[in-house]
């Protein structure tokens, strides 16, 4: 039972037994306490619950907690590596109780499973208690039977626990367990308690005061307990081990190592190992719960903790990137527990060895630069902060890196140099910015940036979180609060709301805290990493610094998910169908529908665009896992993925890869590989249903596809339905009969119309009734025959046929049609029978009688021509225009 997997499912089965429920362990990025970096504590979800914020289902509960200490208040990084017990990543299991039970059942509780589940021997065991803890000293006595020798009262805040200045507070009562007198140190509270003989591995939380003030405490009416067990520890006890480096866990780890590098665990750079192993376990939990490498706020302590390793890694002689090829043991060894690296595998293995590979030409090229900058400098000189920004702006070279270089060979650097010429760097780019056209109207954002620093975006793993309002602007101005009514734009040092960018719309919801009530309209991207959220105060005055709870529209975020991952979809089965020459030119992803422009010359055929949609569907249908890398550009295209117009990347992208390949280059494969910041559905199934409603020409070779996903598509389809039994009703027909029977009435009214026209025609030439030829209308006009008519109801393309047939009729001479329709508007056309073309011109007649109807003009042949005109009152002014300049011919 000693290893780490048995020791965590005996503490979560036990507790269970004894009417615990077992909480998942909460991501390490808290999303319910903005003051903290990243989760360091068991009770961190719990916050809110122990402040009555918060309610549960559970009243007891237990877990086993991933925590971080690397930065901020709580930072164990550079110990790590050197000592037996610090570690960067950790598990704390711990059992609360929230207003249910106190110290008698804790104890009882603690006592039991270290003595019978764990089986440690009971004379290895004292206690410590807060000082004036005579309660919690009474009930070890009584339940474990301790003597007065083997519980240690201590007076210090070692043993009483605060959550801050003020809130809920009590005294602590830990285990430790005793290694032996082999080992050096003395119990705790003595003059010799740092030594390593004596390791506490419990510490019991009695929550039973709240602090008011900071001379004033009171009772709480509902006392709580929050325990805290470090599963490395137990298992180093369990295991007789001294060193936590040598539980089974980190064995394994470092047997990875060593079997990459070929360097013995033991020996002059088994720090090194110890330090790979830990933190591999860091980064890979820090990657899987959405952190990534950057340089800035936790993105920068994981990049920290990254390149220690790495560096680690080049001392133990390793040529190539190690990390990523370690990722296979710690999943091996955590999955099972932690699940959430078995689905982020891909995605931490990409991040390692894209940060890797850089910092590796990084590193190489910094040494080289510094080495040229100090080769003249001995011990105790300073480098100048110049060179050192120098250094880290121009070539990436990080200033703890330097620092570190150097250290050796006993030079420091110059700090206030560097944060001297850091201030320069940022005033020339906020006075280049302000100068830079439009752009100048968004240099408050410029101010915001160094006030507030970049926001962290949670909005990958979370739609709720809580944060800190970091900056308000007003009006275009930078305020320091804003009351009801006011719109306002809000700045906070984490959001789960996704800023507009990739044609992706910015997502909208609420942001709340004490007394005020913020609706958000829309959420941009500002300046550099800046999350900007728009809205209106509905209620309160919301102010600089206050604690803000933050919530995205869970349906609208849901539907611009599905419509994300459909367009990248739609987009590869467009190239599939079409050709590679298929590009996206735009896109808008919106909630109630998505569309694109694309590079092609000619509409899409009914056929291709139908098996577009049925691809997108299949993809769907498999309902297979969206996965998400970090990886270099030139390698994610290397790979395949698409880049997206418009786009601006840096060296690093997040590669989106969905559904897999079943023909041709690509099987196997995944199907869908794009270059893309946006949020996406965790499966593909989780679109629903893809329906293409539209395509269309935007520009020369541009077109555009517009699609409707889930319940829209749904909806969309039951209306076409509805429409389609509508018109089967109105037909008399079955649906299914719709297509048949609506071509048969087309025809038969096509057929009606060229009756009806020919029948007009007839008319039209026979001036009086149909079939009856008279001589109305004819008459001899300068010495030739004439036929001038005025018809009405007549389209303009039957006006040249009905001059044919004039001409025949009369053999030779000149016929006139002036043809008027419902819109007031007239058409004529002038025949000339070809024996008479030398002498009249149909052209020259055509224009007479267009300006006579207000036209401009006409055209044609010597023989026939044709014009129009707007006043169709004067129709019959036409054909006397055309007599007039026969007369003047």
């Amino acid at each position: 039972m000693s290893g780490v997997n048995d020791i965590r499912s005996t503490f979560l089965d036990y507790f269970k037994k004894n009417g615990h429920e077992v909480v998942s362990s909460s991501p390490l990025v808290p999303r319910n306490d903005p003051t903290l970096m990243f989760t360091n504590a068991g009770m961190v979800q719990f916050k809110n619950v122990f402040t009555g914020l918060e309610s549960r289902p559970y009243d007891r509960a237990a877990t086993a907690q991933k925590c971080v200490r690397a930065g901020g208040k709580h930072n164990d990084l550079d110990n790590v590596g050197y000592t037996a017990r610090h570690h960067t990543f950790f598990e704390m299991m711990g059992n609360f109780s929230f207003g249910d039970y106190f110290k008698d059942r804790a104890i009882e509780l603690a006592w039991n499973l270290v003595t019978k589940e764990f089986g440690l021997d009971a004379k290895r065991l004292l206690v410590t208690v807060y000082h004036t803890d005579d309660e919690a000293a009474g009930y070890w006595k009584k339940i474990a039977g301790l003597s007065d020798d083997r519980i240690i009262r201590i007076p210090t805040s070692d043993n009483f626990w605060a959550m801050g200045d003020t809130g809920p507070c009590g005294p602590c009562s830990e285990i430790f367990y005793d290694h032996g007198e082999s080992i050096p140190g003395g119990p705790p509270g003595s003059p010799d308690e740092d030594g390593d003989r004596f390791i506490e591995i419990w510490n019991l939380v009695f929550m039973q005061y709240e602090q008011l003030t900071l001379d004033e405490r009171v009772e709480l009416p509902r006392p709580s307990i929050d325990t805290g067990m470090g599963l490395e520890r137990v298992a180093a006890v369990l295991q007789g081990v001294h060193d936590n480096y040598d539980i089974d866990l980190f064995r394994a780890l470092i047997r990875a190592s060593v079997e990459a590098t070929g360097v013995a665990a033991e020996g002059p750079q088994h720090a090194s190992h110890k330090v790979i192993a830990d933190h591999l376990r860091a980064s890979s939990f820090l990657i899987a719960d959405g952190v990534l490498p950057s340089n800035e706020g936790r993105g920068y302590v994981l990049r920290r903790i990254m390149r220690r390793a790495m560096r680690h890694a080049q001392l133990l002689g390793a040529q190539e990137p190690l990390m990523w090829r370690l990722v296979p043991a710690l999943v091996r060894e955590m999955g099972q527990a932690y699940p959430e690296l078995v689905r982020g595998q891909a995605l931490i293995t990409e991040t390692l060895k894209l940060e890797e590979t850089r910092f590796r030409k990084t590193l190489a090229r910094g040494l080289s630069l510094l080495s040229d900058a100090t080769g003249d400098m001995r011990e105790g000189d300073l480098l100048d902060g110049e060179t050192a920004f120098k250094l880290y702006d121009t070539y990436g070279f990080p200033l703890d890196l330097t620092q570190d270089a150097l250290r050796q060979r006993g030079i420091h650097v110059d700090l206030g140099g560097f944060t001297d010429a850091m201030e320069r760097q940022k005033a020339e780019a906020r006075a280049n910015w302000a100068g830079s056209g439009e752009a100048a109207t968004e240099t408050v954002w410029f101010s915001v940036k160094d006030k507030a620093g970049a926001s962290d975006f949670l909005g990958y793993e979370t739609e709720d979180a809580e944060g800190v309002v970091t900056a308000l602007v007003r009006d275009g101005a930078i305020v320091e609060s804003a009351g009801e009514g006011d719109t306002v734009a809000l700045v906070t040092n984490q959001t789960p709301f996704y800023g507009e960018s990739g044609g992706q719309m910015g997502d909208t919801g609420t942001i709340e805290g004490e007394g005020f009530v913020i609706a958000v309209s829309d959420t941009q991207k500002k300046g550099d990493g800046l999350l900007v959220h728009q809205g209106k105060v509905e209620k309160g005055t919301v102010k600089t610094g206050d604690a803000v709870a933050m919530h995205v529209d869970h349906a609208r975020r849901t539907r611009i998910r599905a419509n994300h991952s459909a367009t990248h979809l739609l987009h590869e089965a467009l190239r599939e169908v079409l050709g590679g020459h298929v590009a996206q030119k735009g896109s808008l992803v919106a909630p109630e529908r998505l569309r694109f422009d694309f590079s092609h010359p000619k509409p899409i055929s009914d056929e291709e665009l139908a098996r577009i949609e049925d691809i997108a569907n299949e993809v769907v249908l498999q309902n297979a896992p969206v996965v998400t890398r970090l990886m270099a550009v030139d390698d994610a295209i290397a790979e395949g993925a698409m880049a997206l117009f418009g786009e601006k990347y840096g060296d690093e992208v997040r590669v989106v890869s969905m559904g897999t390949a079943f023909e041709g280059e690509k099987a196997g494969k995944a199907y869908s590989i794009e270059l893309c910041g946006g949020t996406h559905v965790r499966a593909t199934g989780d679109i629903g249903l893809v329906r293409v409603v539209a395509e269309g020409a935007v520009a020369a070779g541009v077109r555009r596809i517009e699609a409707l996903t889930g319940a829209a598509a749904r909806r969309y389809l039951a209306e076409q339905e509805r429409q389609l039994k509508q018109a089967a009703g109105a037909l008399k027909v079955a649906p299914a009969d719709v297509a048949q029977r609506l071509e048969t009435v087309l025809e038969e009214r096509r057929k009606l119309e060229r009756d009806l026209s020919d029948a007009r025609r007839k008319l039209a030439l026979g001036g009086g009734g149909a079939g009856k030829a008279d001589d109305a209308g004819k008459q001899t006009v300068a010495g030739v025959s004439f036929l001038g008519r005025v018809v009405e109801n007549i389209s303009p393309k039957d006006l040249k046929p009905l001059a044919d047939e004039g001409k025949a009729s009369l053999g030779s001479g000149v016929v006139v049609f002036v043809g008027t329709g419902e819109e007031g508007k007239a058409s004529v056309v002038v025949g000339v029978t070809a024996d008479l073309t030398e002498r009249f011109s149909a052209v020259d007649l055509v224009r007479a009688a267009s300006a006579a109807i207000g036209g401009k003009g006409g055209g044609g042949r010597p023989d026939m021509a044709q014009a129009g005109g707007p006043d169709g009152d004067k129709a019959a002014d036409a054909v006397e225009a055309v007599k007039a300049a026969m007369g003047a011919a």
